[in-house]
């Protein structure tokens, strides 16, 4: 015959779990802060190649 756990084994089995996950699991690296020039870029909305409209109304054009 199969004798289920009470209460507290359970609640031992699962305070066990969760300290082998939080003693093996692995470390996060908090993200690098973007370099000045990489900065300035996400703030002004420029990207590797910007889109201008041109001027004299024929559609956008592409700088390299």
């Amino acid at each position: 015959m199969i004798k289920s756990a009470s209460g507290e084994e359970a609640a031992a089995v699962a305070a066990a779990i969760e300290r082998f996950r939080g003693e093996s699991a692995i470390a996060v690296e908090a993200p690098s802060a973007p370099s000045p020039w990489q900065r300035a870029a996400l703030i002004e909305g420029v990207g590797a190649k910007g889109m201008i409209q041109d001027p004299d109304g024929g559609g956008a054009i592409w700088l390299s």
